[in-house]
């Protein structure tokens, strides 16, 4: 499942990363921290592996 926008893609990155320990849970902040608690680390890799070429900053 790709990603939709170029900041959906960033917060999945963002929560990939401290699923993975490389990052501090606490500094997870809204869309981030969501995804954080309610995916998969592979769902999060599909959503952060989502080229940001063609997609919206935001999603309307």
């Amino acid at each position: 499942m790709p990603a939709t926008s170029k900041a959906q893609q960033r917060a999945a990155g963002a929560a990939l990363a401290a699923k993975r320990g490389e990052m501090a849970r606490s500094k997870l902040q809204g869309a981030s921290r969501d995804m954080y608690d309610s995916m998969s680390e592979k769902e999060l890799e599909d959503l952060a592996e989502t080229d940001h070429r063609g997609l919206p900053e935001k999603k309307d």
